[in-house]
C-alpha cells in the first residue's frame, strides 16, 4: 500500500524535497530529492492547505505541501485538552471525505488530527514535515528550467556551487567524428545571442526553510493564525508579579485552582475559559467592547454577511476583523455554562497593569494571580515580508484568493476564507486560478 501511495504522489509531484539534495521523511516513506522547479508550493497543512492539496492533486500541476508541525491536524493539535468535541462549532468536512461520527466527549486535539491524518492517507497527500518556512523571495528565473520543460535543475555541489558544467547541456551539439571539438562554439554563441533577445521568463519564488530551499512558480499560503498569538500592550505589564499567558498556552483550568484570573477578550475562547475556571477558581472578565450575544444559530444569511464584510476590508488592504466582531457570540454550551456560573458580568478594559493586578483610570482595581489573554491571533505571514505585499493600511489587499500585488501568491484561510467551509472553497478557487495563470505564462513564454 505504501509503495502505491508513494508512486501516485511522485506522479503528481507531491513530496518533492529541496534542491540541496535533502530527503523528506513522510511517515515511513523516504521521498527522493527533487531537482527542479515546482509549479506550486503549499505552506501549511490545516484545513485550507489540505483543501488546496486535494485540488492540486487533480490538476496535473507539480506541487509539495510543507508543514511546520510534527504531524497532521493543523491548529487542532495544539488546542487545550479540556476542549471537547461537544464545544467545537463550525467544523466542515474536507473535500471528498466526510467527517466520521465522533464521540462528543472526546478532546478535539485528539479527534480532529485523526481525521486529518486519515485524509492525508486517503488521498496520498504526503506532507513534508516538520518544515518551518522562514522566508519567501522572488528570484530571477535565469538558470532554472521552466516547470514541465523536462530538464533538470543544475546539479548543486555540497557548498551550493553549480556543477552543471561537468555534464553535457541538454540539446548541446556534439561534434561529429573527426570534427574539431570547438566547432560547436559558434552554434552555442548563436544560441546565447538568441536567448538574450528572448523575453525573460517570469520570476520564480524561493521558499526558504530550515530544511533547504524549494523553488516554485507560485505559492499557496495556508499558515493560518495559531503561530501568531496577539497580546496587546498595556502600561505596567512587565511589573505584574503573577502569571500572564495567551490562550495558545492555556491547557485547562486545573492550573488555576484557588486563584483569581482576569480573562481579557470577548471571543469564544474567553467564554470557554471563564466557564472552566469558574469550576476551580474565580474570574474577572474584561473586554474592549460590550459583547454581543447572538440568539439564533449561525445561518447561511449570517454567513454571507460575514463574508461580504470581511471581503470589503481585505479588498481595501485592511487587516481582517475577528470573526466574533462580525458575528457576535453564538449560543454554545460554553455560553450556557458561563451563565450558570454567573461569570458573564463584563467590565470595560483596564487602563494599566500593576504588580498585583489591573487598574482603571478612576482608581478602581482588581487583584489577580493570573491574566489570561484571550485576545485572538493575527495571520502568520512574516515569512512573506520579503515580497512587500502589505498596504499602507496594514493589511494585504486581496483579489479573490490572490494578493493584488502578486497574482502568484494565494492566501487561503485568510480574511473571508478564515473558516472551515471558507477554507475549502478558497483551496479550490486558488488552484483553479493558478492553473490558468501558469498555463498562460507558459504559453506566452513559448510563443515568444
Amino acid at each position: 500500500m505504501a509503495s502505491t501511495t508513494t508512486a501516485a504522489a511522485a506522479a503528481a509531484g507531491v513530496g518533492a524535497a529541496p534542491a540541496n539534495g535533502a530527503t523528506a521523511a513522510v511517515g515511513r516513506v523516504e521521498l527522493p530529492a527533487h531537482e527542479g522547479v515546482l509549479d506550486v508550493v503549499v505552506v501549511g497543512a490545516g484545513q485550507a492547505g489540505l483543501s488546496a492539496a486535494y485540488h492540486l492533486r487533480r490538476s496535473g500541476l507539480s506541487f509539495v505541501v510543507l508543514d511546520a508541525d510534527e504531524g497532521p491536524g493543523g491548529a487542532w493539535r495544539h488546542r487545550w485538552p479540556t476542549l471537547l468535541m461537544e464545544a467545537v462549532h463550525g467544523i466542515h468536512e474536507l473535500p471528498g471525505l466526510p467527517v466520521p461520527e465522533i464521540d462528543s466527549a472526546r478532546p478535539a486535539f485528539e479527534a480532529l488530527p485523526e481525521y486529518f491524518a486519515t485524509y492525508e492517507r486517503a488521498f496520498g497527500l504526503e506532507v513534508v514535515r516538520p518544515v518551518a518556512v522562514t522566508a519567501v523571495r522572488s528570484v530571477p528565473a535565469t538558470g532554472w528550467p521552466a516547470a514541465g520543460s523536462g530538464t533538470d535543475h543544475p546539479v548543486r555541489g555540497t557548498a551550493g556551487e553549480s556543477t552543471a558544467g561537468n555534464r553535457s547541456s541538454p540539446g548541446a551539439r556534439v561534434p561529429a567524428a573527426g570534427e574539431r571539438a570547438d566547432a560547436g562554439i559558434a552554434v552555442e554563441h548563436a544560441a546565447v545571442e538568441h536567448a538574450a533577445r528572448e523575453p525573460a521568463a517570469p520570476d520564480l519564488l524561493a521558499v526558504e526553510t530550515d530544511r533547504g530551499t524549494w523553488t516554485t512558480r507560485a505559492l499557496i499560503n495556508a499558515t493560518g493564525t495559531w503561530r501568531h498569538p496577539f497580546v496587546p500592550y498595556y502600561p505596567g505589564a512587565a511589573d505584574f508579579r503573577g502569571r500572564q499567558l495567551h490562550t495558545a498556552d492555556y491547557r485547562g483550568p486545573a492550573e488555576f485552582a484557588g486563584q483569581h484570573v482576569v480573562v481579557v477578550g470577548g471571543g469564544t475562547s474567553a467564554i470557554h475559559a471563564l466557564a472552566e475556571i469558574a469550576e476551580v477558581g474565580t474570574t474577572t472578565w474584561v473586554t474592549r467592547r460590550p459583547p454581543v450575544f447572538r440568539d439564533g444559530e449561525f445561518s447561511a444569511e449570517v454567513g454571507r454577511e460575514v463574508v461580504a464584510r470581511v471581503e470589503e476590508r481585505v479588498r481595501a488592504g485592511l487587516p481582517p476583523e475577528s470573526v466574533v466582531a462580525v458575528t457576535g457570540l453564538p449560543p454554545t454550551a460554553a455560553v450556557r455554562a458561563a451563565r450558570e456560573h454567573g461569570v458573564l458580568t463584563r467590565l470595560p478594559i483596564f487602563d494599566r497593569i500593576t504588580a498585583l493586578g489591573v487598574e482603571w483610570a478612576d482608581g478602581s482595581s482588581v487583584r489577580a494571580d493570573a491574566i489570561l489573554w484571550a485576545t485572538g491571533f493575527r495571520a502568520a505571514l512574516r515569512h512573506l515580508a520579503p515580497l512587500d505585499l502589505r498596504e499602507p493600511g496594514g493589511g494585504i489587499r486581496m483579489e479573490g484568493t490572490h494578493t493584488a500585488r502578486d497574482p502568484r501568491i494565494h492566501l487561503v484561510g485568510y480574511g473571508p476564507s478564515a473558516s472551515t467551509i471558507g477554507a475549502n472553497r478558497a483551496g479550490r478557487a486558488a488552484v483553479h486560478d493558478l492553473k490558468a495563470l501558469l498555463s498562460t505564462e507558459s504559453t506566452a513564454h513559448m510563443a515568444a
